[in-house]
């Protein structure tokens, strides 16, 4: 049974997966690799993108009221909401960023990039130390505790 518990702790699980891939990505980038820099970075951007489809597919279409019950939550809505600020512009940015960079449009990609990874600290500060790691939902929802 999916449960909004599991569905939070896999979306740390793989916002911690990608954030390594990302981290090998620079660090291909400061040795001056930049194909495998990209070839990585389109792993990140495929592996981040196919994560937030199936994430979005099965809160909206599949069971949507499985999320009910953190909103109504205002501690819990409040650092979702949070979250969202950062992890929203994340995926814009990291189309604009793969667009750019397959391009070869430098000096773009390279603004773009140094907006994207702000945004993704953020992402990833909020998504793995903010959100809970364990949500009773059989307490009142003024009663939901975060644990």
């Amino acid at each position: 049974m999916l449960t909004p518990t599991l569905v939070i702790l896999s979306l740390k699980i793989a916002v911690g997966a990608v954030t390594i891939l990302l981290c090998f990505s620079l660090l291909a980038l400061s040795m001056g690799k930049v194909k495998v820099h990209g070839k990585i970075n389109l792993l990140f951007f495929i592996l981040t993108l196919a994560t937030l489809l199936i994430f979005e597919v099965f809160i909206r279409m599949i069971d949507p009221t499985l999320f009910k019950s953190l909103w109504q939550n205002p501690e819990l809505a409040k650092s979702l909401k949070i979250h969202l600020c950062f992890a929203v512009p994340s995926a814009v940015l990291m189309g604009l960023m793969l667009f750019t960079g397959l391009k070869q449009k430098k000096i773009l990609h390279t603004r773009v990039a140094i907006l994207f990874l702000i945004c993704w600290m953020g992402t990833f500060y909020t998504g793995i130390f903010w959100l809970p790691n364990k949500v009773d939902l059989n307490l009142m929802p003024t009663q939901l505790e975060i644990k």
